[in-house]
């Protein structure tokens, strides 16, 4: 009895988990750029948006130090131990692998005994600043996935910048500052993450709450990534479908997520106090032990691949795209504007692949093995004007854009972009179950009919 309402019931499950992998709650991983489908006229590629996977980006840094003889240890000197200021035997020294502290330490594996890191000389030019600018530069343009975090070997520093860029260095924009007093220091009033919202989650805060002197436990700064993709993805990052969708219509928000290079800037070493003791300026330095950046190569969502050449990253382009990050279509595949790809619509976003240029569909190159026919390509008629372009004008509500001259809308949609709900020309107008309303619903109520039928629904 028990057995043949278990085996029921999971069949009930299968039956409505395959049926639900059409609605919003199922997103892609976009990883994967395309498959093989059969059609009345053959076997053709469907291609969809794809991105490399995330991993850990320092393993593939360059990092730089300015000034560039900031490093403790040439000559060698003596520091204050961490836990009490006020035994200044430890020694550094450049010339003894033991007692050096040389930049490469703030990447190395930490073990748990010893730690390793980085270390400045002292802050023996006081009242002279101790300004270090630690940059870490990529060569590519990287997405943020996860919250950076610096570990300090020494106290936190009094005063601190995390800067970026996204144009290889040429210009910075601050990403956040961190102080004990953000008032005194930067002139800002302290806010933390939890204090933004969606609306104000591009805002560039002062914190005050990662930036303690000595305690032992309080060693690690965060720039959060995942607090602020949770204000559209939810405190877990269950709805990614929300975050996609800001991330691709939102150009400045996902910019704010780039990067090509990160710096450092170190204006005020812990000291645990608001005067500094000039007796002992041993005690003020600045030690990282660990750096953390994790993201993915930008590909412009038409690559699962990057890899390094020539200690370069460089995107395994697919969609007939080339460049560093598949930012261009290859020669004989231009027969439209090139167009990143589009997280939208689900579950598979939009290719936009590149097409052959009219000129070569007479004698059309290799199309990645399987050649579709010309007319489903596509080719967009010369002198149309733009309805849409993935750039500016996007295609709303999970909206297609076809040859950047209509959009194609879900069912539930209207208008040029999709920006109206059908339903709002009814008389009745929009109700609960009309548009998006409706499709949540349904599953549900597909459940419930489907388990009384069995008999085992008991409400």
């Amino acid at each position: 009895m028990y057995w043949s309402r278990f085996l029921s019931l999971h069949a009930l499950w299968v039956t409505v988990s395959s049926m639900m992998q059409h609605y919003p709650s199922v997103w892609g991983h976009y990883d994967v750029c395309k498959t093989q489908i059969y059609t009345e006229e053959g076997k053709v590629w469907d291609y969809m948006a794809c991105q490399p996977e995330a991993r850990d980006m320092i393993k593939y840094v360059k990092v730089t130090l300015d000034p560039p003889d900031i490093t403790c240890g040439d000559p060698p000197e003596t520091f204050c131990a961490m836990g009490n200021p006020y035994m200044c035997n430890n020694e550094c020294d450049a010339s003894t692998q033991e007692l050096a502290h040389p930049p490469e330490l703030m990447f190395d594996l930490e073990g748990r005994h010893p730690s390793t890191f980085w270390q400045s000389t002292t802050w023996k030019d006081y009242p002279k600043p101790l300004h270090v600018n630690i940059t870490l530069s990529w060569n590519k343009t990287i997405e943020l996935t996860d919250n950076i975090v610096i570990t300090f070997e020494s106290g936190r520093p009094d005063q601190m910048i995390l800067e970026k860029s996204l144009d290889y260095g040429r210009t910075w924009q601050p990403y956040q500052y961190y102080a004990t007093d953000c008032l005194d220091a930067f002139h800002m009033d302290p806010k933390s993450v939890r204090d933004l919202s969606q609306h104000t989650v591009l805002e560039i805060i002062c914190t005050e709450e990662y930036s303690t002197g000595y305690m032992t436990n309080s060693k690690i700064i965060h720039f959060e990534i995942k607090d602020r993709f949770a204000f559209f993805a939810g405190p877990r990052l269950h709805n990614m479908a929300s975050l996609y969708g800001q991330l691709d219509t939102t150009k400045k928000l996902r910019d704010f997520f780039t990067i090509t290079d990160l710096r450092i800037r170190l204006l005020r070493p812990a000291t645990g106090e608001i005067y500094v003791d000039e007796q002992h300026l041993a005690r003020y330095f600045y030690a990282i032990s660990d750096i953390r950046v994790y993201g993915r190569c930008k590909c412009n969502l038409h690559a699962t691949g990057c890899k390094e050449e020539n200690k370069r990253l460089l995107c395994e382009c697919e969609h007939n795209t080339t460049g560093p990050d598949c930012g261009k279509c290859k020669k004989n595949y231009q027969g439209r504007p090139w167009s990143p790809g589009s997280y939208l619509p689900i579950p598979k976003g939009t290719a936009n692949i590149c097409i052959p240029s009219i000129s070569s569909i007479g004698n059309p190159p290799k199309f990645d093995r399987i050649w579709p026919n010309i007319s489903s390509l596509e080719v967009s008629k010369p002198n149309q004007a733009n309805v849409c372009d993935n750039e500016l004008l996007h295609c709303q509500n999970g909206g297609t854009c076809i040859n950047n001259v209509r959009c194609q809308c879900p069912p539930a949609y209207t208008g040029i972009l999709c920006e109206k709900l059908k339903c709002e020309r009814d008389p009745g107008g929009c109700g609960q179950n009309s548009g998006q309303g409706a499709m949540a619903h349904r599953p549900l109520v597909l459940l419930t009919a489907l388990l009384a039928a069995a008999g085992l629904c008991t409400w």
